[in-house]
């Protein structure tokens, strides 16, 4: 365990490192200051705007920006859908796989247009190379960049004074162009040398077509005939891994994602693809401090993230050490030593260790990012608990890229508001009053997940076609449902496996929880973006609270945490918390 320890220190040691010049270089990026790759990557970005038509300097009004998003999402998924209903028609299909069937097509397309993605397939047995990188791909990184765009539009709400155009319009930036710089200079150098690096440790990247090569030692299948080859799946899976896990993605090249030797084989790939999920979501909050003028207050939501991170992951990884209890009486050594890992090991790559499978499990949940490198559906019933609760606070514990932060700083909009009420005057926050209408619309963006989730939990235990996906009885089969529509209704995209989602039902009630959480969140922090912006700047008085400080952080982090609990404690209960409580009682499902 202390190895384990070791390595989680390194890793947020490298992370927090990071930070704040990944974070500086972000908002030199949003703000148009000049960047070293200018030189570069300027006439590309110029080419790209003439090529669309589109004038840089144009502001766009909150309406605008959001319809802006709405259609090129719209666009892309239906694309998307295209490509994968045309599949055998496509080149670069070297396995010959056919047409994806029109509900399973339609929910891998909402689910990657959103930043979710769900996976209901197996990747090496149901996409062919073409869809796999101008289909998946491409939505990696533009789904990332959309939720990046949102939240610099909702930054400058807070940092801009009331100074409306010649034509009236108090703007809140450019989506195309905030778009464009957050893919061309921002996701695109990061995930180019994110992926040469995971090609060095073994990571494939290529066109060939699936390799078949004989077996050391032949075997039989079911009916007794030998088989003595076996047959590879390969592609160009390290540039898609690379945007996957830096735009918090999640979704695997191969169906069993980064526990696939192929796409995660070395302890080094495993921990450059681990500082890859949070990389982003945590400097963004130092960029959230440079363009709001003061790095005190990013460093606060940081702060804040990691109340919740920190001890939770100390939770799954202690739990996880600890064993299964029913094991004991049977006399089944789980103690850590130099011969074996110990713990509960089940589900887990022996090559990474408990540690390592935690501190995943943790950081993909706590991010909007759904790749996997153990199963979390073997982890102890507590130990599950732990991605499972990260999802249900909003996914605002780092989140997906900008998707986390928006929501986190709708969380901070509503500390203030009640924190002002408790004084008895007008909440403000970063210079600006929060009044009724920003209220209303972060109530949405609170209610909008967990309704999505209650409900689609709800309806698919009430149905027989939902009911059937359930392989384990008692609380797991329960908590297994909870987990598929809090990772779909969260924008998350991890399985705790043991459902048999890809069903017409799943399907179809899953691509809507996904829209229905994604955009009535992103569509909210416009709204809020652009009624802030109309606003003039509240000058500094003794009244004001500081949002920087110890109390603010912790009164955060507590409101956070009260929604959460409050709107999903009973289901937890029923579920996750009651197979714990069995466990001990030597009672298994």
């Amino acid at each position: 365990m202390d190895a384990g320890l070791i390595q989680i220190a390194i890793y947020f040691i490298v992370l927090l490192s990071l930070v704040a010049p990944l974070g500086s270089y972000m908002a030199r990026v949003y703000s148009g200051e000049r960047i070293w790759l200018d030189r570069l990557l300027g006439p590309v970005e110029r080419l790209l705007y003439r090529l669309a038509g589109v004038d840089p300097r144009q502001e766009m009004d909150w309406k605008h920006y959001a319809l802006a998003m709405l259609l090129f999402n719209g666009l892309g998924l239906l694309a998307l859908y295209v490509l994968l209903r045309w599949q055998s028609l496509l080149p670069l299909n070297p396995a010959a796989l056919g047409p994806v069937g029109p509900d399973t097509a339609l929910n891998i397309a909402i689910s990657f247009a959103t930043n979710t993605n769900w996976q209901n397939y197996g990747g090496e047995t149901t996409l062919g190379y073409l869809v796999q990188m101008l289909g998946l791909t491409t939505q990696n990184f533009v789904s990332a960049a959309t939720g990046m765009a949102v939240l610099v539009a909702l930054i400058r709400g807070f940092t801009r004074t009331f100074a409306p155009n010649e034509r009236g319009i108090q703007g809140i930036g450019n989506f195309w162009v905030d778009l464009t710089r957050s893919t061309l200079y921002i996701l695109l150098p990061l995930a180019l040398v994110l992926a040469l690096l995971l090609v060095s440790q073994g990571v494939v990247q290529t066109l060939q077509p699936y390799q078949t090569v004989p077996l050391r030692q032949a075997t039989t299948d079911a009916d007794g005939h030998p088989i003595t080859e076996q047959v590879l799946a390969v592609g160009p899976a390290a540039s898609q891994i690379a945007i996957k896990q830096l735009g918090t993605n999640g979704g695997g090249f191969f169906n069993v994602n980064s526990a696939h030797p192929f796409e995660n084989p070395t302890p080094v790939s495993n921990f450059l693809e681990m500082l890859a999920v949070l990389l982003i979501p945590a400097a963004l909050c130092y960029t959230f401090g440079r363009m709001v003028g003061d790095t005190r207050q990013g460093w606060a939501l940081l702060i804040a993230m990691n109340l919740f991170f920190v001890p939770l992951l100390a939770l799954s990884t202690g739990l996880e050490y600890d064993g299964n209890p029913n094991l004991l009486p049977l006399g089944v050594d789980q103690a850590t030593s130099e011969l074996q890992p110990g713990g509960n090991m089940e589900g887990k790559e022996v090559r990474f260790g408990i540690a390592n499978s935690t501190l995943w499990a943790t950081a993909t949940t706590a991010a909007s990012n759904g790749s996997v490198n153990a199963m979390h559906d073997s982890f102890t019933p507590l130990g599950g608990l732990v991605p499972l609760f990260l999802m249900q606070l909003g996914e605002v514990i780092y989140g997906g890229v900008g998707s986390g932060l928006y929501g986190l700083l709708i969380f901070a909009i509503i500390a203030v508001f009640i924190a002002g009420l408790m004084v008895g005057r007008t909440p403000e926050y970063l210079g600006k009053k929060i009044e009724a209408f920003e209220m209303k619309m972060a109530a949405i963006a609170i209610l909008a997940p967990t309704a999505v989730v209650l409900l689609g939990t709800a309806t698919a235990l009430m149905s027989s076609a939902g009911l059937s996906g359930i392989q384990d009885g008692g609380p797991h089969g329960l908590s297994e449902v909870l987990y598929a529509y809090s990772s779909m209704g969260n924008n998350n995209g991890s399985a705790f496996a043991g459902y048999g989602a890809n069903t017409p039902l799943v399907n179809t009630s899953g691509g809507l929880a996904m829209l229905f959480a994604r955009y009535w969140v992103a569509l909210p922090a416009l709204a809020i973006a652009g009624s802030l912006v109309r606003k003039k700047k509240v000058p500094v008085s003794s009244g004001t609270l500081p949002t920087h400080g110890p109390l603010f952080i912790g009164w955060l982090a507590a409101v956070v945490l009260i929604v959460g609990a409050l709107s999903y404690l009973p289901a937890l209960a029923l579920g996750p918390i009651v197979e714990q409580l069995l466990l001990y009682q030597g009672i298994t499902f």
